[in-house]
């Protein structure tokens, strides 16, 4: 892995706005953060980088909103399988995006991102009752970590299957929270084993608390202003340029 200087201005302008892309889309949505920041900084500098940054901020701010709506937590335990197999399955991404090749990394990336924008098309009718979730909870949350560990991206199945439970806001955020609080749990001591995160790149990655926290207030203003399915439409066509420019680079 190639090393992030903190000399090099144009690197740094784009993790930068990368950090605030993803506040802005949370803020918009509520959920999201990583979908739009890992891409684009994986676009400009590599996977591994990307996902590396985005491991403190994910924990940290997951952590606090667990803490914050743990008060609605939904039954069943859908929330502790999901985060305890989703730990499990981000230590194993983990051990994936240590080993593979950058190049497989990067197609892997935007096979999940095209992947992720043919699920938000398709728009699947899929509704879970609650015991249904329940037993398929650790399936999904395993397999959502290691999408998590190696790519640095669940959505796909984490935001999928959530959806399809039909949970009131609160629940979702805080059923998501732990989730994501757990795979940076199982994510950060594995990359220090691995040599993924340094200290060089810890210190970028608790930086990029400051982007992300200054787009989620713009993220709401627009929410507020713009229509939910424009804005949906915009954030497609953005992950669909990004996968592209993905494959462009590794295959041309």
């Amino acid at each position: 892995m190639q090393s992030l200087s903190f000399t090099e201005p144009m690197a740094l302008a784009a993790v930068f706005f990368a950090l605030l892309a993803g506040g802005i889309l949370k803020g918009a949505t509520g959920a999201g953060a990583p979908l739009l920041a890992v891409p684009v900084m994986a676009a400009v500098y590599d996977v591994r980088v990307a996902v590396a940054v985005m491991v403190l901020p994910n924990l940290l701010s997951n952590l606090w909103q667990a803490r914050k709506y743990h008060a609605h937590h939904v039954g069943g335990g859908v929330a502790l399988k999901l985060s305890l197999m989703g730990a499990v399955g981000a230590a194993a991404g983990t051990v994936l995006l240590a080993w593979l090749p950058v190049s497989i990394l990067q197609i892997f990336m935007a096979v999940v991102i095209t992947g992720y924008i043919a699920l938000r098309l398709l728009k699947p009718a899929m509704a879970l009752s609650m015991p249904m979730a329940s037993r398929l909870a650790a399936v999904a949350g395993f397999f959502a970590g290691v999408l998590q560990g190696a790519a640095g991206i669940s959505a796909p199945i984490a935001v999928t299957f959530l959806s399809a439970m039909k949970l009131q806001r609160v629940q979702f955020i805080v059923t998501v929270a732990c989730f994501f609080a757990a795979v940076g749990l199982a994510q950060l001591p594995v990359q220090v084993i691995y040599g993924i995160m340094t200290w060089h790149l810890s210190v970028l990655s608790l930086l990029a608390f400051a982007p992300l926290l200054m787009g989620m207030p713009v993220g709401e203003w627009i929410g507020k202003r713009i229509s939910p399915q424009v804005f949906d439409r915009v954030i497609l066509i953005l992950l669909g340029l990004l996968a592209l420019r993905l494959v462009w680079v590794e295959v041309f």
